[in-house]
Order: C-alpha cells, then structure tokens, then sequence
C-alpha cells in the first residue's frame, strides 16, 4: 500500500492518477474538511482523513503501508500559513510514525535551493524537513523540483490570471533575470513513479528540472502569448514588492499567488540538464510547448476582479 500525503493538492492528484494507473493501491491523507476533497475523478483511491499535525490519525492511516511519498506543503497558502507546523513538525511526525508502523521508503518533493540555513522560510522549512527524513533511518529518496507547471497549477495559472487584472503593466521582481526550471507536472510524478522499482534512487537526493532553464521574463511572456496579452513588465525592488504581497494577503487572502513565491524568485533556481535523462532515462517536455491549459484561464481573468470584489465586500 502506498500513502500520498497532499493527495488533494496539483502535484498529488497528479501522482494518485498515475499510480492507480500502474496498478498500485493508493491511500490519500486529506485533513479534515467541510467541503468534498478535489481528487482525481474516477480513480480508486482509499481516503484516510488525518492532519499531518495529527500524530494518532497518522498512526492510523499508515496502517498496511509500505511507501509514502510525501507531497504537503503549506506555502500556496501564503503567509498565513504556519509552515513550521505544517512542513517541519508535520514531517517529523509523520517519519515518527512511519517508522513505527514499518514504512520502507519515502519519497518527497522539495525545492531546488532547499537548506536549513536558508534566509527564507519556505527554502529553510524545506530543508529541515529533508533532513528529518535522512535523519529517519528510512530509506528515502529526495526530488529538490524546479517550478512544475501543469493545469491548475500554483504559478503559472496565477500569472495568467493576474496579467490579466493588471491593465497595461505586469509587476515583477527585480529585473527578471533569475533563472528558473520549469518541469511539467506528469515528468515529475513519471520520475516519482519510476523510482519506486529502481534501487539506485535509493537514499539519494536529485535536483531536477525541465530540458531548459529561462530567465524569468521569458517565463511571463510565454504565459502571455499563450493566453493572447501583452503587457509590459515593471521591474520592482524584491523587497517591495515582498512588502505589498504581504498586505495584499492580509486584504485579499485569497489571491491566486502566494508572496514566498517573491522569496522563490530570489536567486537562480536550476538543476543540472541531464539529471532526469540520466537517472530516470527521461527526456522531460519543453515549457512553451505545454501551455495549452491556460488559455482559457486567461480569458477568465474577470474571475479574479469579482474575487477581490468579494473579498472587500467581506471586510466592510
């Protein structure tokens, strides 16, 4: 039996769909809710309803399981979100207890830049929760991802959604010369998947990333060919532009794009080229030639305009 943690999230939903595909029995982790949890339509997974700050429902639901791959993370839900609990103790417990109940093999997604002593908090939450899993005495296996873009993804969606509430001009940080790497979500749950049978990913950690690194200036204006606009794009001192995302949160939290993404887009954030050639045997897809899925994201940009309506409406 393998558990997913983060099941309902893009990533998860992505990897349940291909691991039930292969023939695998899949339990999902999905915290307790008043709404139905967004899984993969049609796909047979066992549901085990736990926060991952729940150590007895934990225990629970890794009953029968052999395999995790742990996918929780608390950064798409900005700064209100209490990423100590959810991506530090949450992996704590969650290795505690998978070592209890006889877990074999974790896998988990990071970032690439992850590092306990990182200046910036979702970077250093990362890390810490790598090193609770090397730590475990569990064999693991590590993948530090570049931005992964997919349908209804955290980051590509929302750019095409905020170009589009922006009238003339796109706010950026900095420059727009940082380097990013995106990866399509189906490589990274391709290389997830394949690791499972191969031992040599074993106890090891991996950068990966897509066939191209690009600055990420050429990041937006492919999202905005895609969805038909041309904006111009305004370079904004990080720091201030960090400062805005914060209020903007607190005004508005539900808006599309979290502000650690300001944090994210700090430094160069690229892996080696031929990692997942070489490792998985892999040739990962180019980003301009999968963004169909946004173009009618785009064109609902009016979505976001009602979205801060209603939220206004809800603070006066």
């Amino acid at each position: 039996m393998i558990l997913v943690t983060g099941g309902t999230g893009f990533i998860g939903r992505a990897l349940i769909q291909y691991l039930v595909a292969e023939g695998r029995e899949v339990r999902t982790l999905v915290r307790p809710a008043s709404e139905s949890p967004e899984l993969p339509k049609g796909v047979p997974v066992e549901i085990a309803i736990s926060s991952i700050t729940d150590e007895r429902s934990l225990r629970a639901a890794l009953v029968g399981v052999d395999t995790v791959y742990h996918l929780v993370g608390g950064e798409w839900l900005g700064t209100s979100a209490d990423l100590q609990a959810i991506e530090a103790q949450g992996t704590l417990n969650l290795v505690n207890e998978a070592k209890d109940a006889g877990v074999k093999r974790i896998f988990y997604v990071s970032h690439i830049g992850a590092d306990r002593g990182s200046a910036y908090a979702v970077l250093k939450v990362k890390g810490i929760a790598e090193q609770h899993i090397i730590n475990s005495g569990i064999n693991y296996t590590i993948l530090r991802s570049g931005l992964v873009f997919g349908p209804d993804d955290h980051f590509t969606t929302a750019i095409a959604r905020l170009t589009r509430f922006f009238p003339f001009i796109f706010p950026m940080p900095g420059d727009g010369s940082v380097m990013v790497h995106p990866l399509w979500v189906e490589d990274l749950v391709t290389c997830l998947a394949w690791a499972l049978d191969n031992p040599e990913t074993v106890n090891q950690v991996y950068e990966v990333g897509g066939p191209e690194a690009l600055p990420f200036t050429e990041v937006l204006q492919a999202v905005m060919a895609v969805t038909g606009q041309s904006k111009r794009l305004w370079g904004v001192r990080p720091s201030n532009m960090r400062l805005a995302g914060v209020f903007l949160e607190y005004l508005f939290p539900n808006l599309p794009l979290s502000v650690y993404w300001v944090d994210y887009l700090a430094g160069n954030r690229t892996a080696s080229l031929d990692t997942i050639p070489r490792v998985f045997g892999l040739m990962p897809r180019r980003f301009v030639h999968h963004l169909d899925y946004l173009i009618d994201t785009g064109t609902s940009g009016s979505r976001l305009s009602k979205l801060l309506r209603r939220n206004r409406e809800s603070t006066s």
